[in-house]
């Protein structure tokens, strides 16, 4: 027996040595930055040149990992310590935007050089944007006229596209708000915005981010209302600014009113309820009796589940509508509020494709019960209704209309005789 210890066979051969570009690299900006410094310094204010040396720099230098630290340099001269205040330690340039002119044109100027640079590298857009937004928690750390200039140019990357009004999030920060800082910027920034397009662009921008119902958080808590908002912002040579706000919680208003009827009347609430509780919100909101009557009919439409079947959604319309009638009628004490309601009728039919067979029983109905006069359907008829369905309904209440006109004419014959 071999009492000799068996040796653990080894693997031998050449060591490979790791190649560069699977080590991973270490971030550090200095040798970038003093690279842009450098040029910066040599382009001075020639924007024209700080753009071509920006284009021809990215071929040599790695904007994808340092994009942070070229826009804080383009923004501020070097890079920026959380809060907003320079790094010491690194080198610095006094060409930058916010050494630049405190003036519309050059913020134009400056605008053009950071599209430039965007449109040439593509994958800078996201990290441009979230370089504006960490800019705007920073702005207590900077000069007024530091924030000055920010806005404005914010203002005018808003009007080209170049970044998102998500942006605007950051404005929203308590600290911010609170010490005032937010809306003294907002502005600024909506001032150089509505110069570049105007307040519907700046509004549907505003809409497709879902920006348009936040603006009075710009403001504390304790003034947080749109008396506030619109003496500001008007004060401050805003006013379209403040009509879109005002108008935006007007709509605002509608859409929660709408809500707390339609579940009243899921709930059975008695109309008696429902038609004082519509009169106060009425008066609060300053509503006229056409916009009331509008959000009525809808409120009433849209508390029900409507059968699908075509023959039997009409018998229940007419059902539903005749329980709600006396609060239609309430509503309804002028000429122009019945003609507001055939409108939003002819609407909801045309919408509703299993409704298009009901509008002439829905109008009968209505004008049996007082809540439509002859005069609002014999001027719905000829010349006020909608292009929605036009030769549908027409067609549907040529009779009825004929009866009408008859009617009409034989109570101004007896009347004649009468005389």
């Amino acid at each position: 027996m071999n009492n000799q210890k068996q040796q653990k066979p080894t693997l031998t051969g050449q060591r490979f040595k790791t190649r560069k570009r699977d080590e991973k690299e270490r971030f550090d900006p200095t040798q970038f930055q003093e690279s842009i410094v450098q040029g910066l310094n040599q382009t001075g204010t020639d924007l024209e040149a700080v753009a071509k040396f920006l284009d021809a720099s990215g071929a040599k230098l790695d904007y994808r990992r340092y994009a942070e630290t070229l826009f804080d340099i383009l923004v501020a001269g070097g890079m920026l310590a959380p809060g907003g205040t320079l790094s010491d330690d690194m080198t610095r340039t006094e060409f930058c935007l916010f050494t630049a002119q405190e003036d519309l044109e050059t913020m134009q100027a400056y605008a053009q050089v950071f599209n430039k640079l965007i449109r040439r590298y593509k994958y800078l857009e996201k990290g441009f944007e979230e370089e504006i937004k960490k800019l705007l928690l920073f702005l207590k750390g900077f000069t007024e006229s530091e924030r000055n200039k920010l806005a404005m140019l914010t203002g005018i990357l808003l009007a080209n596209g170049s970044i998102s009004a998500s942006i605007l999030s950051s404005l929203f920060n308590e600290n911010l708000v609170k010490e005032g800082v937010s809306a003294a910027f907002a502005v600024k920034l909506f001032k150089s915005w509505i110069n570049e397009k105007d307040i519907n662009s700046v509004a549907a921008s505003l809409r497709k981010v879902g920006m348009d119902n936040r603006l009075m958080e710009l403001f504390p808590a304790n003034k947080r209302s749109c008396e506030h908002f619109s003496k500001y912002f008007t004060d401050a040579g805003l006013k379209e600014l403040s009509d879109f706000a005002r108008n935006q919680q007007s709509i605002g208003a509608r859409k929660e009113l709408q809500k707390e009827l339609q579940e009243m009347m899921s709930h059975g609430d008695p109309l008696k309820e429902i038609i004082a509780f519509t009169r106060e919100e009425m008066k609060k909101a300053s509503l006229s009796e056409q916009a009331m009557i509008s959000i009525i009919w809808t409120s009433v439409m849209y508390s029900v589940e409507w059968n699908k079947k075509e023959e039997l959604v009409t018998e229940q319309a007419i059902k539903h509508l005749k329980q709600y009638s006396p609060l239609l009628k309430a509503f309804t004490s002028q000429g122009l509020s019945e003609l507001s309601l055939l409108l939003k009728i002819q609407e909801y039919c045309y919408d509703n494709i299993h409704f298009m067979k009901a509008f002439q029983k829905i109008v009968v109905l209505l004008y049996k019960a007082d809540v439509l006069s002859e005069e609002a359907i014999l001027k719905w008829y000829t010349e006020a209704h909608l292009a929605k369905g036009k030769s549908v309904f027409l067609e549907q209440m040529k009779k009825f209309v004929e009866w009408l006109k008859n009617a009409e004419e034989e109570s101004e014959s007896d009347e004649d005789e009468a005389d």
